[in-house]
């Protein structure tokens, strides 16, 4: 399997797809699955369509940012790349670049970059199951 079709499964297993906003558990709008941005808000409705097709687009956004911000995993298996563009397809750009998880990636160094990955469970202060799920699934992609 390639990376894309890696994180797409990825996201489909965590994400859900819903085709009107709603407010997150962070309390972010949110659309399709898990799309967000200034163009989501209250009221917004997509077809399953047009979700599908945002999917696709933001995985692959997110796999050019995982790979622009850590030119490492561009020599790592379609796992590892789609572990990383996982984290940043949930968590932003932003919140790798300034993380010591990029760090432990960016050193090759997976067993501390799982540990990295168990911390980014909360929304809002509280632990989340369905987001230690997802980063557990994360790291057993980091091998």
């Amino acid at each position: 399997m390639t990376a894309l079709e890696i994180l797409c499964d990825l996201i489909a297993d965590f994400e859900g797809c819903e085709l009107v906003a709603y407010k997150c558990p962070a309390g972010v709008w949110t659309i399709g699955r898990g799309f967000t941005g200034k163009e989501v808000h209250k009221g917004l409705v997509w077809s399953q369509e047009h979700a599908n097709e945002m999917t696709i687009k933001r995985a692959q956004q997110a796999i050019n940012e995982a790979i622009d911000a850590s030119p490492v995993l561009r020599y790592q298996s379609a796992g590892k790349i789609a572990s990383i563009s996982d984290f940043i397809y949930n968590c932003g750009i932003n919140a790798y670049r300034k993380s010591t998880l990029k760090k432990r990636v960016d050193a090759t160094d997976w067993g501390s970059a799982k540990v990295e990955l168990m911390r980014w469970t909360k929304a809002n202060g509280k632990v989340l199951p369905g987001l230690v799920k997802r980063r557990k699934k994360e790291a057993l992609l980091l091998g």
